[in-house]
């Protein structure tokens, strides 16, 4: 990408799916709560529930400060004069608040929920964003820059990560994950991975919590993959993970148990993390785990770079 001046992102965001679960209007009253309590993005995902660009725009119309982070935006939803389209009115609309999180998604999302032929996945991207680059726009202009990052996980999505976008978004990986997407990427781009949390000090229940969220992903190539690739073995991964691999991919415990392991992110090279707060129902509002967690991840973290 041409150079820019970098993207002033806080350290601490929310990422969240719950929000597509309520009314718009409870939604934005949440992004605002978010908002006040002094979180730095909010990150929403995109299957098949509300178009996230038409999500953003009414939390963002709902807030003053916050950052509206896809996580991701589906390159296969759209094609790339749609998607430069919709980032390019956001960013206008609200400068330096519009964050796109740009991905592959998974061949189930994109075969049998789309109907899209899932190939290539690096090729795809790669052409996809020199799509967007070109891509005619003939409405007001933004006054910022369009700010991307890519959902990377393996070395070769992270090095394009790190040539064609602003850095990169990894989901459901390890601070030893953000040690190695680090190295890939280079000092400049943003590194800003997913962190899964409870707030719950009973082992049984946490990890209970904690499998509902790795069952998810687990059932996915790329995930597994990735995890393998890590130094995993497949035994760790059966039957939703091990008790070791839970407790290495959700961060449960008190408030320090959740700092401690999302400062070993900042200190791998992380520049922002979007925490994850996991409920017994998937769709549940964590919303008193925000509300605790503020302070202790807000005053607390040391961000190293």
């Amino acid at each position: 990408m041409a150079e820019e001046p970098r993207f002033s992102l806080a350290p601490i965001g929310v990422w969240t799916g719950a929000l597509d679960s309520i009314p718009a209007s409870r939604a934005k009253e949440l992004a605002a709560e978010l908002d006040e309590m002094g979180y730095g993005a909010v990150w929403i995902p995109e299957v098949a529930g509300r178009d996230v660009f038409v999500h953003l725009a009414l939390l963002l119309s709902a807030t003053r400060r916050i950052v509206g982070a896809t996580g991701i935006a589906n390159i296969w939803g759209r094609d790339a004069v749609a998607m430069a389209g919709a980032v390019k009115g956001l960013t206008e609309a609200f400068p330096e608040r519009m964050l796109l999180g740009l991905g592959v998604s998974h061949q189930s999302l994109v075969n049998d929920l789309r109907g899209h032929d899932y190939r290539r996945p690096l090729s795809a991207m790669r052409g996809y964003l020199d799509a967007m680059d070109a891509s005619p726009y003939t409405a007001q202009r933004p006054t910022t820059p369009v700010r991307r990052v890519l959902a990377a996980l393996g070395p070769k999505m992270l090095e394009l990560a790190g040539s064609r976008a602003d850095g990169a978004h990894p989901y459901f990986v390890t601070p030893e994950h953000t040690a190695t997407a680090r190295g890939l990427l280079g000092p400049q781009p943003l590194l800003c991975p997913e962190q899964a949390v409870v707030l719950e000090t009973d082992a049984t229940k946490a990890r209970e919590i904690g499998r509902g969220y790795t069952a998810i992903y687990l059932s996915q190539p790329n995930y597994v993959n990735n995890m393998l690739r890590l130094g995993w073995r497949q035994e760790d991964l059966d039957s939703a993970g091990s008790d070791a691999f839970v407790d290495a991919l959700v961060a449960w415990g008190d408030e320090s148990s959740i700092l401690r392991r999302v400062q070993e992110h900042f200190d791998a090279g992380a520049d922002h993390v979007c925490i994850q707060a996991l409920e017994p129902g998937r769709r549940d509002i964590p919303q008193e785990q925000w509300k605790r967690l503020a302070p202790a991840l807000l005053e607390g973290v040391r961000p190293g770079r």
